[in-house]
Protein backbone atom coordinates (compact mmCIF):
# COMPACT_ATOMS: atom_id res chain seq x y z
CA UNK A 1 0.00 0.00 0.00
CA UNK A 2 0.84 3.63 -0.92
CA UNK A 3 1.79 5.63 2.11
CA UNK A 4 -0.45 8.99 2.61
CA UNK A 5 3.06 11.13 2.26
CA UNK A 6 3.98 9.59 -0.51
CA UNK A 7 0.81 9.78 -1.91
CA UNK A 8 0.56 13.48 -1.19
CA UNK A 9 3.82 15.11 -2.55
CA UNK A 10 1.44 15.80 -5.57
CA UNK A 11 -0.58 18.17 -3.86
CA UNK A 12 2.52 20.33 -2.99
CA UNK A 13 2.04 22.29 -6.36
CA UNK A 14 -1.17 22.12 -8.48
CA UNK A 15 -0.21 22.55 -12.53
CA UNK A 16 -1.88 24.41 -14.17
CA UNK A 17 -3.90 21.59 -15.90
CA UNK A 18 -5.55 18.85 -14.13
CA UNK A 19 -6.95 20.59 -11.28
CA UNK A 20 -10.33 18.50 -10.97
CA UNK A 21 -8.21 15.46 -10.90
CA UNK A 22 -6.03 16.73 -7.86
CA UNK A 23 -8.97 18.19 -6.29
CA UNK A 24 -11.13 15.09 -6.62
CA UNK A 25 -8.54 13.61 -4.78
CA UNK A 26 -8.50 15.64 -1.75
CA UNK A 27 -12.55 15.64 -1.93
CA UNK A 28 -12.95 11.96 -1.47
CA UNK A 29 -13.89 10.78 1.41
CA UNK A 30 -11.51 7.49 1.20
CA UNK A 31 -8.55 9.68 0.68
CA UNK A 32 -9.56 12.39 2.95
CA UNK A 33 -9.53 9.89 5.60
CA UNK A 34 -6.56 8.28 5.15
CA UNK A 35 -4.69 11.91 5.29
CA UNK A 36 -6.27 12.59 8.70
CA UNK A 37 -5.72 9.01 10.10
CA UNK A 38 -2.21 10.07 9.00
CA UNK A 39 -2.07 12.15 11.34
CA UNK A 40 -2.66 9.77 14.89
CA UNK A 41 -4.94 12.19 16.31
CA UNK A 42 -8.08 10.16 15.82
CA UNK A 43 -10.12 6.51 16.06
CA UNK A 44 -10.56 4.83 13.17
CA UNK A 45 -14.69 4.16 13.56
CA UNK A 46 -14.84 7.85 15.06
CA UNK A 47 -13.28 9.05 12.56
CA UNK A 48 -15.17 7.55 9.82
CA UNK A 49 -18.74 8.29 11.37
CA UNK A 50 -17.46 11.87 11.54
CA UNK A 51 -16.81 12.20 7.89
CA UNK A 52 -20.12 10.79 6.70
CA UNK A 53 -21.92 12.90 8.86
CA UNK A 54 -19.97 15.98 7.91
CA UNK A 55 -21.14 14.82 4.09
CA UNK A 56 -24.44 14.40 5.09
CA UNK A 57 -24.86 18.09 6.55
CA UNK A 58 -22.95 19.43 4.52
CA UNK A 59 -20.34 20.55 7.01
CA UNK A 60 -16.86 21.56 6.38
CA UNK A 61 -14.54 18.90 6.69
CA UNK A 62 -11.90 19.69 9.38
CA UNK A 63 -14.32 21.73 11.67
CA UNK A 64 -16.38 18.32 11.75
CA UNK A 65 -13.37 16.22 12.88
CA UNK A 66 -12.14 19.32 15.18
CA UNK A 67 -15.56 19.77 16.87
CA UNK A 68 -16.15 16.45 17.23
CA UNK A 69 -13.19 14.88 18.76
CA UNK A 70 -12.49 18.02 20.60
CA UNK A 71 -8.62 18.37 19.42
CA UNK A 72 -7.42 22.22 18.87
CA UNK A 73 -6.53 23.48 15.58
CA UNK A 74 -2.99 24.00 15.50
CA UNK A 75 -1.37 20.59 16.12
CA UNK A 76 -3.70 19.33 14.23
CA UNK A 77 -2.97 21.66 11.33
CA UNK A 78 0.67 20.66 12.05
CA UNK A 79 0.16 17.16 12.17
CA UNK A 80 -1.82 17.13 8.70
CA UNK A 81 0.40 19.14 6.69
CA UNK A 82 3.22 16.69 7.83
CA UNK A 83 0.59 13.91 6.10
CA UNK A 84 0.40 15.84 3.21
CA UNK A 85 3.74 16.82 2.62
CA UNK A 86 2.69 20.95 3.36
CA UNK A 87 3.95 23.66 5.09
CA UNK A 88 2.66 24.89 8.15
CA UNK A 89 2.56 28.57 8.85
CA UNK A 90 0.77 31.14 11.00
CA UNK A 91 0.51 34.42 9.97
CA UNK A 92 0.69 36.66 13.12
CA UNK A 93 3.47 38.91 11.27
CA UNK A 94 3.03 38.04 8.23
CA UNK A 95 3.20 40.98 5.05
CA UNK A 96 0.88 40.52 1.85
CA UNK A 97 1.83 42.79 -1.18
CA UNK A 98 -0.83 44.62 -3.00
CA UNK A 99 -0.14 42.74 -6.35
CA UNK A 100 -0.23 39.20 -4.69
CA UNK A 101 -3.54 40.16 -2.60
CA UNK A 102 -4.73 40.39 -6.25
CA UNK A 103 -4.26 37.55 -7.62
CA UNK A 104 -7.13 35.96 -5.96
CA UNK A 105 -10.83 37.42 -6.22
CA UNK A 106 -12.00 39.30 -2.79
CA UNK A 107 -15.07 37.00 -2.99
CA UNK A 108 -13.18 34.10 -3.43
CA UNK A 109 -11.02 35.09 -0.16
CA UNK A 110 -13.55 35.26 2.64
CA UNK A 111 -16.32 32.11 1.18
CA UNK A 112 -13.55 29.60 1.52
CA UNK A 113 -11.09 31.18 4.01
CA UNK A 114 -7.83 31.72 2.54
CA UNK A 115 -5.40 34.42 1.47
CA UNK A 116 -2.46 34.26 -1.05
CA UNK A 117 0.66 34.97 0.65
CA UNK A 118 3.30 35.32 -2.14
CA UNK A 119 5.02 33.83 -5.43
CA UNK A 120 7.86 31.47 -4.81
CA UNK A 121 9.98 29.64 -7.71
CA UNK A 122 6.80 31.28 -10.15
CA UNK A 123 4.33 29.58 -7.54
CA UNK A 124 1.61 31.26 -5.81
CA UNK A 125 1.27 30.49 -2.00
CA UNK A 126 -2.17 30.20 -0.88
CA UNK A 127 -3.27 30.03 3.14
CA UNK A 128 -5.82 27.63 4.04
CA UNK A 129 -7.31 25.40 6.94
CA UNK A 130 -9.39 23.63 5.15
CA UNK A 131 -7.63 22.23 1.89
CA UNK A 132 -10.84 19.85 1.69
CA UNK A 133 -13.34 22.50 0.92
CA UNK A 134 -15.04 21.70 -2.27
CA UNK A 135 -15.06 24.38 -4.66
CA UNK A 136 -11.54 25.39 -3.74
CA UNK A 137 -10.56 24.17 -7.42
CA UNK A 138 -12.77 26.21 -8.74
CA UNK A 139 -11.48 29.51 -6.85
CA UNK A 140 -7.92 28.87 -7.15
CA UNK A 141 -8.52 27.94 -11.21
CA UNK A 142 -8.96 32.01 -11.16
CA UNK A 143 -5.45 32.16 -10.52
CA UNK A 144 -4.25 29.81 -12.83
CA UNK A 145 -1.51 31.90 -14.61
CA UNK A 146 0.30 30.23 -11.33
CA UNK A 147 0.85 26.86 -10.26
CA UNK A 148 -0.54 26.88 -6.72
CA UNK A 149 1.56 25.68 -3.28
CA UNK A 150 -1.11 25.68 -0.47
CA UNK A 151 -0.02 26.43 3.10
CA UNK A 152 -1.53 25.08 6.09
CA UNK A 153 -2.81 27.87 8.57
CA UNK A 154 -5.36 28.31 11.49
CA UNK A 155 -8.62 29.80 10.91
CA UNK A 156 -8.29 32.71 12.61
CA UNK A 157 -4.52 33.63 11.45
CA UNK A 158 -6.05 33.74 7.91
CA UNK A 159 -9.70 35.53 9.24
CA UNK A 160 -7.55 38.15 11.33
CA UNK A 161 -5.35 38.52 8.05
CA UNK A 162 -7.81 38.81 5.12
CA UNK A 163 -10.10 41.64 7.32
CA UNK A 164 -6.23 43.27 7.86
CA UNK A 165 -5.10 43.18 4.36
CA UNK A 166 -8.78 43.44 2.53
CA UNK A 167 -10.98 45.37 5.33
CA UNK A 168 -14.32 44.07 6.60
CA UNK A 169 -16.87 43.50 3.95
CA UNK A 170 -14.63 43.70 1.46
CA UNK A 171 -16.27 40.39 -0.85
CA UNK A 172 -19.70 42.50 -0.06
CA UNK A 173 -18.37 46.05 -1.40
CA UNK A 174 -16.81 44.15 -4.37
CA UNK A 175 -20.44 42.67 -5.07
CA UNK A 176 -21.71 46.07 -4.95
CA UNK A 177 -19.22 47.77 -7.07
CA UNK A 178 -19.75 45.03 -9.89
CA UNK A 179 -23.86 45.48 -9.64
CA UNK A 180 -23.36 49.17 -9.43
CA UNK A 181 -26.70 48.98 -7.64
CA UNK A 182 -25.46 51.20 -4.59
CA UNK A 183 -22.99 53.33 -6.39
CA UNK A 184 -25.12 56.64 -6.04
CA UNK A 185 -23.40 59.36 -7.03
CA UNK A 186 -26.90 61.27 -6.85
CA UNK A 187 -28.49 62.31 -3.86
CA UNK A 188 -31.70 62.36 -5.06
CA UNK A 189 -31.36 58.81 -6.55
CA UNK A 190 -30.38 57.45 -3.06
CA UNK A 191 -33.43 59.11 -1.43
CA UNK A 192 -35.64 56.85 -4.11
CA UNK A 193 -34.04 53.62 -3.71
CA UNK A 194 -35.55 51.56 -0.60
CA UNK A 195 -32.88 50.08 0.83
CA UNK A 196 -34.67 47.55 2.84
CA UNK A 197 -35.71 45.83 -0.47
CA UNK A 198 -32.22 45.28 -1.68
CA UNK A 199 -30.58 42.12 -1.69
CA UNK A 200 -28.61 40.97 1.33
CA UNK A 201 -26.16 39.01 -0.75
CA UNK A 202 -25.15 41.69 -2.54
CA UNK A 203 -26.25 45.03 -1.12
CA UNK A 204 -25.05 47.77 2.20
CA UNK A 205 -27.61 46.16 4.42
CA UNK A 206 -25.17 42.54 4.10
CA UNK A 207 -22.60 45.68 4.79
CA UNK A 208 -23.84 47.16 8.14
CA UNK A 209 -24.61 43.57 9.36
CA UNK A 210 -21.23 42.67 9.18
CA UNK A 211 -20.09 45.79 10.76
CA UNK A 212 -22.09 45.33 13.21
CA UNK A 213 -21.55 41.28 13.80
CA UNK A 214 -17.57 42.37 13.79
CA UNK A 215 -18.26 44.09 16.75
CA UNK A 216 -20.36 41.82 18.36
CA UNK A 217 -16.91 39.50 17.81
CA UNK A 218 -14.51 41.81 19.10
CA UNK A 219 -16.88 42.79 22.29
CA UNK A 220 -17.00 46.11 21.35
CA UNK A 221 -19.30 48.51 23.07
CA UNK A 222 -19.35 51.42 20.47
CA UNK A 223 -18.92 51.86 17.08
CA UNK A 224 -17.92 55.17 15.22
CA UNK A 225 -18.39 55.85 11.70
CA UNK A 226 -16.43 59.05 11.10
CA UNK A 227 -16.32 60.75 7.27
CA UNK A 228 -12.94 61.80 6.28
CA UNK A 229 -12.05 63.85 3.09
CA UNK A 230 -11.25 60.77 1.61
CA UNK A 231 -11.98 58.26 3.30
CA UNK A 232 -14.58 57.02 5.57
CA UNK A 233 -13.24 55.62 8.78
CA UNK A 234 -14.99 52.85 10.80
CA UNK A 235 -13.19 52.40 14.36
CA UNK A 236 -14.49 50.34 17.37
CA UNK A 237 -14.56 50.79 21.19
CA UNK A 238 -13.37 47.53 22.52
CA UNK A 239 -12.33 47.81 26.52
CA UNK A 240 -12.30 51.50 26.44
CA UNK A 241 -10.12 51.97 23.77
CA UNK A 242 -10.49 52.64 20.41
CA UNK A 243 -9.29 50.84 17.68
CA UNK A 244 -9.15 51.51 14.05
CA UNK A 245 -11.07 49.01 11.71
CA UNK A 246 -9.59 47.95 8.56
CA UNK A 247 -12.00 49.15 5.49
CA UNK A 248 -11.99 48.47 1.42
CA UNK A 249 -10.67 51.40 -0.21
CA UNK A 250 -13.72 51.51 -2.04
CA UNK A 251 -15.74 52.03 1.11
CA UNK A 252 -16.17 56.25 1.08
CA UNK A 253 -17.92 55.86 -2.55
CA UNK A 254 -20.75 54.02 -0.73
CA UNK A 255 -21.04 56.34 2.88
CA UNK A 256 -24.26 58.08 1.52
CA UNK A 257 -25.45 54.44 1.53
CA UNK A 258 -24.25 52.93 4.51
CA UNK A 259 -25.02 56.36 6.60
CA UNK A 260 -28.77 55.82 5.13
CA UNK A 261 -29.26 52.30 5.80
CA UNK A 262 -28.73 53.10 9.38
CA UNK A 263 -30.84 55.72 9.47
CA UNK A 264 -33.79 53.46 7.99
CA UNK A 265 -32.95 50.79 10.65
CA UNK A 266 -32.82 53.53 13.84
CA UNK A 267 -36.27 54.83 11.94
CA UNK A 268 -34.68 58.10 11.64
CA UNK A 269 -35.67 60.67 8.74
CA UNK A 270 -32.92 59.90 5.84
CA UNK A 271 -33.78 63.42 4.05
CA UNK A 272 -32.51 65.45 7.36
CA UNK A 273 -28.85 65.96 7.21
CA UNK A 274 -28.38 69.12 8.51
CA UNK A 275 -29.67 67.91 12.29
CA UNK A 276 -28.37 66.03 14.42
CA UNK A 277 -30.77 63.19 15.57
CA UNK A 278 -31.15 59.61 17.76
CA UNK A 279 -32.66 56.65 17.31
CA UNK A 280 -32.81 52.68 18.44
CA UNK A 281 -31.95 49.29 16.71
CA UNK A 282 -32.45 46.27 17.99
CA UNK A 283 -31.16 43.06 16.22
CA UNK A 284 -30.78 39.54 17.24
CA UNK A 285 -27.07 38.28 16.70
CA UNK A 286 -26.35 34.47 17.03
CA UNK A 287 -29.22 33.88 19.69
CA UNK A 288 -28.09 37.15 21.63
CA UNK A 289 -30.25 40.55 21.98
CA UNK A 290 -28.86 43.65 21.36
CA UNK A 291 -29.85 47.12 21.45
CA UNK A 292 -27.93 49.11 19.33
CA UNK A 293 -28.46 53.39 20.28
CA UNK A 294 -27.58 55.22 16.93
CA UNK A 295 -26.58 59.17 16.74
CA UNK A 296 -25.96 60.93 13.91
CA UNK A 297 -24.19 64.42 13.98
CA UNK A 298 -23.53 66.43 10.60
CA UNK A 299 -19.64 67.20 9.99
CA UNK A 300 -17.60 69.33 7.28
CA UNK A 301 -17.95 65.75 5.15
CA UNK A 302 -21.29 64.23 6.15
CA UNK A 303 -23.05 62.85 9.14
CA UNK A 304 -20.73 61.15 11.07
CA UNK A 305 -22.69 58.19 13.28
CA UNK A 306 -22.01 56.35 16.59
CA UNK A 307 -23.44 53.47 17.75
CA UNK A 308 -23.41 51.79 21.60
CA UNK A 309 -24.17 48.54 21.79
CA UNK A 310 -26.24 47.28 24.52
CA UNK A 311 -26.75 43.88 25.63
CA UNK A 312 -30.20 42.64 26.62
CA UNK A 313 -31.51 40.15 28.48
CA UNK A 314 -28.75 38.88 30.31
CA UNK A 315 -25.39 39.11 30.83
CA UNK A 316 -25.80 41.41 34.33
CA UNK A 317 -22.99 41.73 36.54
CA UNK A 318 -22.82 40.73 39.98
CA UNK A 319 -21.31 42.64 43.00
CA UNK A 320 -18.34 40.22 42.94
CA UNK A 321 -17.68 40.96 39.57
CA UNK A 322 -17.37 44.71 39.94
CA UNK A 323 -13.82 44.31 41.06
CA UNK A 324 -14.39 45.52 44.72
CA UNK A 325 -11.82 44.97 47.63
CA UNK A 326 -13.46 42.85 50.51
CA UNK A 327 -13.35 45.95 52.66
CA UNK A 328 -15.46 48.00 50.10
CA UNK A 329 -17.50 45.60 49.53
CA UNK A 330 -18.46 44.97 52.79
CA UNK A 331 -19.17 48.89 53.21
CA UNK A 332 -21.07 49.05 49.85
CA UNK A 333 -23.59 46.33 50.83
CA UNK A 334 -24.41 47.99 54.38
CA UNK A 335 -25.14 50.81 52.12
CA UNK A 336 -26.90 49.32 49.50
CA UNK A 337 -28.98 47.85 52.45
CA UNK A 338 -30.11 50.57 53.93
CA UNK A 339 -34.16 51.63 54.26
CA UNK A 340 -33.40 54.68 53.22
CA UNK A 341 -31.24 57.89 52.19
CA UNK A 342 -29.20 58.38 48.55
CA UNK A 343 -26.40 56.61 47.43
CA UNK A 344 -25.14 58.51 44.16
CA UNK A 345 -22.16 56.55 41.89
CA UNK A 346 -20.10 59.50 39.74
CA UNK A 347 -17.03 59.10 37.20
CA UNK A 348 -16.94 59.83 33.20
CA UNK A 349 -19.24 58.32 30.27
CA UNK A 350 -17.61 54.72 29.58
CA UNK A 351 -17.10 54.76 33.67
CA UNK A 352 -19.03 51.72 34.27
CA UNK A 353 -21.75 53.72 36.48
CA UNK A 354 -24.75 51.98 34.79
CA UNK A 355 -23.27 48.16 35.06
CA UNK A 356 -22.49 49.34 39.27
CA UNK A 357 -26.66 50.26 40.18
CA UNK A 358 -27.42 47.25 38.14
CA UNK A 359 -25.84 45.33 40.07
CA UNK A 360 -26.62 47.06 43.45
CA UNK A 361 -29.81 46.50 42.19
CA UNK A 362 -29.60 42.62 41.40
CA UNK A 363 -27.97 42.34 44.97
CA UNK A 364 -31.04 43.54 46.83
CA UNK A 365 -33.66 42.36 44.00
CA UNK A 366 -36.56 40.46 46.02
CA UNK A 367 -39.88 39.64 46.39
CA UNK A 368 -40.63 42.00 49.55
CA UNK A 369 -39.23 45.06 47.81
CA UNK A 370 -40.91 47.35 44.92
CA UNK A 371 -38.28 48.80 42.90
CA UNK A 372 -38.87 51.05 40.12
CA UNK A 373 -36.54 52.90 37.64
CA UNK A 374 -36.16 56.01 35.79
CA UNK A 375 -33.73 54.88 32.78
CA UNK A 376 -32.81 56.51 29.83
CA UNK A 377 -31.90 53.93 27.95
CA UNK A 378 -33.39 50.94 29.92
CA UNK A 379 -30.10 49.13 29.38
CA UNK A 380 -30.90 45.81 30.97
CA UNK A 381 -33.74 44.14 31.52
CA UNK A 382 -34.26 42.97 35.05
CA UNK A 383 -37.29 40.90 35.93
CA UNK A 384 -38.77 41.81 39.26
CA UNK A 385 -38.08 45.46 38.52
CA UNK A 386 -40.40 48.38 36.99
CA UNK A 387 -38.41 49.89 34.43
CA UNK A 388 -39.39 53.46 32.79
CA UNK A 389 -38.05 54.46 29.88
CA UNK A 390 -37.17 58.27 29.58
CA UNK A 391 -39.12 59.91 26.77
CA UNK A 392 -38.47 64.21 27.33
CA UNK A 393 -40.41 64.58 23.61
CA UNK A 394 -43.81 63.53 25.24
CA UNK A 395 -43.11 65.33 29.03
CA UNK A 396 -41.83 61.94 30.02
CA UNK A 397 -38.49 63.20 32.28
CA UNK A 398 -36.96 62.50 35.15
CA UNK A 399 -38.33 65.17 37.32
CA UNK A 400 -41.82 64.14 35.96
CA UNK A 401 -41.23 60.69 36.17
CA UNK A 402 -39.88 60.87 39.85
CA UNK A 403 -43.04 62.77 41.22
CA UNK A 404 -45.39 59.62 40.14
CA UNK A 405 -42.93 57.07 41.43
CA UNK A 406 -43.65 58.84 44.93
CA UNK A 407 -47.41 57.94 44.65
CA UNK A 408 -46.21 54.36 43.81
CA UNK A 409 -45.19 52.96 46.99
CA UNK A 410 -41.94 52.03 45.82
CA UNK A 411 -39.07 51.36 48.15
CA UNK A 412 -36.10 51.75 46.13
CA UNK A 413 -36.22 54.26 43.48
CA UNK A 414 -33.12 54.52 40.62
CA UNK A 415 -33.03 57.10 38.73
CA UNK A 416 -30.47 56.86 35.70
CA UNK A 417 -28.93 60.23 36.35
CA UNK A 418 -29.23 63.41 37.83
CA UNK A 419 -28.58 66.14 35.71
CA UNK A 420 -30.50 69.41 37.37
CA UNK A 421 -31.60 70.78 40.40
CA UNK A 422 -35.58 69.94 40.05
CA UNK A 423 -34.49 66.06 39.76
CA UNK A 424 -31.77 66.52 42.51
CA UNK A 425 -34.76 68.24 45.05
CA UNK A 426 -37.06 65.32 43.99
CA UNK A 427 -34.73 62.59 45.00
CA UNK A 428 -34.04 64.50 48.04
CA UNK A 429 -37.52 64.48 49.01
CA UNK A 430 -37.76 60.85 48.51
CA UNK A 431 -34.75 59.78 50.33
CA UNK A 432 -35.88 61.79 52.98
CA UNK A 433 -39.59 59.75 52.85
CA UNK A 434 -38.10 56.98 53.44
CA UNK A 435 -37.17 55.71 50.40
CA UNK A 436 -33.75 53.96 48.97
CA UNK A 437 -32.39 56.43 45.77
CA UNK A 438 -29.65 55.21 43.61
CA UNK A 439 -28.14 57.44 40.90
CA UNK A 440 -25.32 58.83 38.62
CA UNK A 441 -23.80 62.34 38.29
CA UNK A 442 -20.91 63.35 36.39
CA UNK A 443 -18.34 64.57 38.82
CA UNK A 444 -14.74 63.85 39.06
CA UNK A 445 -14.01 62.11 41.73
CA UNK A 446 -16.25 61.31 44.82
CA UNK A 447 -15.63 64.45 47.09
CA UNK A 448 -16.52 67.01 44.60
CA UNK A 449 -20.09 65.24 43.95
CA UNK A 450 -20.76 67.03 47.12
CA UNK A 451 -19.95 70.90 45.70
CA UNK A 452 -21.64 69.85 42.55
CA UNK A 453 -24.74 69.29 44.44
CA UNK A 454 -24.67 72.40 45.94
CA UNK A 455 -23.81 74.25 42.84
CA UNK A 456 -27.06 72.97 41.37
CA UNK A 457 -28.99 75.13 44.16
CA UNK A 458 -29.59 72.40 46.70
CA UNK A 459 -29.39 73.41 50.53
CA UNK A 460 -26.27 71.91 52.29
CA UNK A 461 -28.43 70.77 55.06
CA UNK A 462 -30.82 68.55 52.38
CA UNK A 463 -27.27 67.12 51.29
CA UNK A 464 -26.01 66.32 54.32
CA UNK A 465 -29.01 64.34 55.55
CA UNK A 466 -30.07 62.61 52.68
CA UNK A 467 -26.54 61.59 50.85
CA UNK A 468 -25.66 58.19 52.40
CA UNK A 469 -22.65 57.56 50.39
CA UNK A 470 -20.63 58.64 47.15
CA UNK A 471 -18.62 55.69 44.89
CA UNK A 472 -16.23 57.80 42.19
CA UNK A 473 -15.37 54.71 39.46
CA UNK A 474 -13.06 54.16 36.71
CA UNK A 475 -13.07 51.12 34.37
CA UNK A 476 -9.30 49.70 33.75
CA UNK A 477 -8.30 46.92 31.01
CA UNK A 478 -7.71 43.64 32.61
CA UNK A 479 -4.50 41.73 31.95
CA UNK A 480 -4.46 38.96 29.67
CA UNK A 481 -3.33 36.26 32.63
CA UNK A 482 -2.58 34.00 29.57
CA UNK A 483 0.78 36.11 28.51
CA UNK A 484 1.41 38.84 31.02
CA UNK A 485 4.38 38.62 32.22
CA UNK A 486 6.88 40.65 35.28
CA UNK A 487 8.70 43.76 34.75
CA UNK A 488 11.00 45.99 36.63
CA UNK A 489 9.97 49.51 36.91
CA UNK A 490 12.25 52.39 38.04
CA UNK A 491 12.12 53.21 41.43
CA UNK A 492 12.14 56.87 40.94
CA UNK A 493 9.47 56.69 38.89
CA UNK A 494 7.53 54.71 41.08
CA UNK A 495 7.78 57.18 44.27
CA UNK A 496 7.41 59.98 41.73
CA UNK A 497 3.62 58.70 41.29
CA UNK A 498 3.26 57.25 45.19
CA UNK A 499 3.43 53.66 43.89
CA UNK A 500 3.86 52.21 47.26
CA UNK A 501 6.98 49.88 46.37
CA UNK A 502 7.46 48.64 50.19
CA UNK A 503 4.85 46.13 49.45
CA UNK A 504 6.27 44.90 46.35
CA UNK A 505 8.62 42.76 48.65
CA UNK A 506 5.57 40.87 49.68
CA UNK A 507 2.38 41.30 47.14
CA UNK A 508 4.48 42.06 43.59
CA UNK A 509 5.62 41.58 41.45
CA UNK A 510 4.38 44.35 38.33
CA UNK A 511 3.05 42.45 34.96
CA UNK A 512 2.73 44.21 32.06
CA UNK A 513 1.03 43.47 29.04
CA UNK A 514 2.40 41.48 26.18
CA UNK A 515 -0.42 39.74 23.48
CA UNK A 516 -1.10 36.36 22.64
CA UNK A 517 -4.34 34.85 20.47
CA UNK A 518 -5.89 34.65 23.45
CA UNK A 519 -6.20 38.25 23.80
CA UNK A 520 -5.93 39.06 20.50
CA UNK A 521 -2.42 40.49 20.41
CA UNK A 522 -3.44 43.46 22.70
CA UNK A 523 -2.15 41.67 26.36
CA UNK A 524 -5.37 42.77 27.46
CA UNK A 525 -8.71 40.80 28.17
CA UNK A 526 -12.50 42.09 29.82
CA UNK A 527 -12.20 45.38 32.22
CA UNK A 528 -12.66 45.64 36.15
CA UNK A 529 -12.96 48.58 38.30
CA UNK A 530 -11.31 50.62 40.78
CA UNK A 531 -13.27 52.71 43.39
CA UNK A 532 -12.93 55.70 45.56
CA UNK A 533 -16.11 55.31 48.03
CA UNK A 534 -17.10 58.35 50.62
CA UNK A 535 -19.52 57.37 53.10
CA UNK A 536 -21.16 60.81 54.49
CA UNK A 537 -20.10 59.96 58.14
CA UNK A 538 -20.87 62.12 60.91
CA UNK A 539 -17.55 63.51 60.65
CA UNK A 540 -18.45 64.92 56.92
CA UNK A 541 -21.95 66.15 57.22
CA UNK A 542 -20.86 69.30 59.20
CA UNK A 543 -18.37 70.20 56.86
CA UNK A 544 -21.08 70.10 54.01
CA UNK A 545 -23.19 71.94 56.30
CA UNK A 546 -20.54 74.29 56.47
CA UNK A 547 -19.65 74.63 52.84
CA UNK A 548 -16.36 73.30 52.95
CA UNK A 549 -14.30 72.51 49.90
CA UNK A 550 -14.62 69.44 48.11
CA UNK A 551 -10.42 69.12 49.40
CA UNK A 552 -11.66 69.29 52.50
CA UNK A 553 -13.73 66.74 52.43
CA UNK A 554 -11.52 64.25 51.00
CA UNK A 555 -8.51 64.76 53.66
CA UNK A 556 -11.27 64.14 56.09
CA UNK A 557 -12.46 61.18 54.17
CA UNK A 558 -8.79 59.71 53.50
CA UNK A 559 -8.12 59.78 57.36
CA UNK A 560 -11.02 57.70 58.11
CA UNK A 561 -9.37 54.87 55.48
CA UNK A 562 -11.07 55.99 52.12
CA UNK A 563 -8.94 54.88 49.42
CA UNK A 564 -8.47 57.21 46.43
CA UNK A 565 -8.94 56.11 42.52
CA UNK A 566 -5.25 55.44 42.37
CA UNK A 567 -4.38 53.73 45.34
CA UNK A 568 -7.49 51.17 44.58
CA UNK A 569 -5.73 51.31 41.31
CA UNK A 570 -2.11 50.40 43.07
CA UNK A 571 -4.08 47.33 44.39
CA UNK A 572 -4.74 45.80 41.77
CA UNK A 573 -1.19 45.98 40.00
CA UNK A 574 -0.36 44.62 42.62
CA UNK A 575 -2.59 41.52 42.62
CA UNK A 576 -1.45 41.33 38.93
CA UNK A 577 -5.21 42.42 37.47
CA UNK A 578 -3.69 45.28 35.22
CA UNK A 579 -0.51 47.35 34.63
CA UNK A 580 0.91 50.60 35.94
CA UNK A 581 0.26 52.49 32.75
CA UNK A 582 -4.06 51.61 32.73
CA UNK A 583 -3.80 52.97 36.17
CA UNK A 584 -1.82 56.28 34.65
CA UNK A 585 -4.32 56.52 32.00
CA UNK A 586 -7.65 56.46 34.04
CA UNK A 587 -6.68 58.50 37.42
CA UNK A 588 -4.45 61.62 35.84
CA UNK A 589 -7.12 63.93 37.71
CA UNK A 590 -6.01 62.00 40.62
CA UNK A 591 -3.10 62.88 40.54
CA UNK A 592 -3.26 66.14 39.75
CA UNK A 593 -5.78 66.69 43.21
CA UNK A 594 -2.67 65.07 44.97
CA UNK A 595 -0.11 67.72 43.28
Amino acid sequence: MVSARHRTNNLLLFPKFGWQTVFEMLTTNTRIYDLLAATGLFEEKALMATLDEARENGMPTCQAVLEKNDIKEEPFLIKLAEAMNLPFQRLKEVEIETEILEKIPTKAIFQYNIIPLGLENDCLKVATSDPFIPGLADALRLAAEYRIRLVLSPTEDIETSAKRFYGVGAETLDRMMEDGALDFDDEEDLMRQDLSELDQEASVVKFVNQIIWEAFKDRATDIHIEPMEMDLRIRYRVDGVLHETPMPPQLKRFQSSVISRLKVMANMDIAEKRLPQDGRISVRIRGAEIDVRVSTMPTVYGESVSLRLLMRGGGLVTMADLGLNERDATGLKKMITRPHGILLVTGPTGSGKSTSLYAWLHTINSVDKRIMSAEDPIEYEMTGVNQVQMRPEIGLTFANTLRTFLRQDPDVIMVGEIRDKETAEISIRAALTGHLVFSTIHTNDSASTVTRLLDMGIEPFLVASSVEGIVAQRLVRGLCKNCRQPIEIDEAFLKEHNFPIERLASEGPIYEAVGCDECRGNGYKGRTGIFEILQITDEIRPLIIAHASAAAIKQQSLEHGMKTLREDGWDKVLAGVTTIDEILRVTEDDELDEE
